[in-house]
């Protein structure tokens, strides 16, 4: 078993959050590389980005057993490692993909409600969306994610200009020093 710890850009304005590695990710060592990863590269080509324009992560770093979802302790070990990446790559937006993701930030909630719909949580957006393998394995979600997806580019452009308004009313640095001027006495 291998370690997905994740992949993209330092700097990355997006940053995705999946449930963990598949079999396919195991074995190659990056995320979301199978079937949900190739819908979820069309699915970013829809918001106008690609793959390279993004972080892409998991909250499980190790593919479960038998590909089960995640269990709560799974969850709990690879917290502090999430939580090191998010303010490391501090994007603006963190795209929650599916529930176990999407639970971290909204816990209680249910994806089928509040999908596609950004809350601020702190300086942060954070929009849940549902997994793209999702839509795999129920056609019918394809269309709603598509959507989702395509409102990306709206929600990125919200929280940058939140950033920069609250970048330009921040209080100043500390004020100049008052000059001292020297006075001789000769």
């Amino acid at each position: 078993m291998k370690a997905v710890p994740g992949e993209g850009p330092p700097d990355a304005r997006i940053m995705f959050i999946g449930e963990a590695p598949g079999f396919n990710e195991d074995r190659q060592g990056r995320p979301f590389v199978g079937a949900a990863g190739q819908f979820l590269e069309e699915l970013l080509g829809l918001a106008g980005l690609r793959r390279a324009d993004v972080f892409i992560a998991n909250v499980v770093k190790h593919r479960p057993p038998n590909n089960r979802d995640p269990e709560p302790d799974e969850i709990a070990a690879c917290s502090q490692f999430l939580e090191r990446q998010i303010a490391a790559i501090n994007p603006p937006v963190i795209v929650t993909l599916g529930r176990y993701s999407m639970a971290r930030w909204f816990p209680g909630e249910k994806i089928s409600r509040i999908h596609g719909q950004p809350r601020w949580i702190g300086e942060r957006m954070i929009v849940p969306m549902m997994h793209p393998a999702a839509a795999l394995h129920q056609p019918q979600y394809r269309t709603l994610i598509e959507a989702d997806f395509r409102r990306l580019p709206e929600f990125v452009a919200q929280a940058e200009a939140r950033i920069a308004q609250r970048s330009a009313t921040a209080a100043p640095d500390k004020p100049d020093e008052p000059e001292v001027q020297q006075l001789s006495l000769f």
